[in-house]
């Protein structure tokens, strides 16, 4: 369970990037949604609940 999670973590990183020429006037919107899964999903795994 905790590899598909990294796994699915990694890919929405890299798909979160505004790099792309359709994502550019995005800004910050998708990589700060998947930052905020990210601390979510890490306090979760500190606290052992994952």
């Amino acid at each position: 369970m905790t590899t598909i999670l990294i796994i699915i973590l990694i890919l929405l990183l890299i798909g979160g990037l505004p790099v792309f020429p359709h994502s550019r006037s995005w800004g910050y919107g998708p990589s700060g949604i998947i930052g905020a899964v990210l601390v979510v999903l890490l306090v979760l795994l500190l606290l052992g609940m994952i």
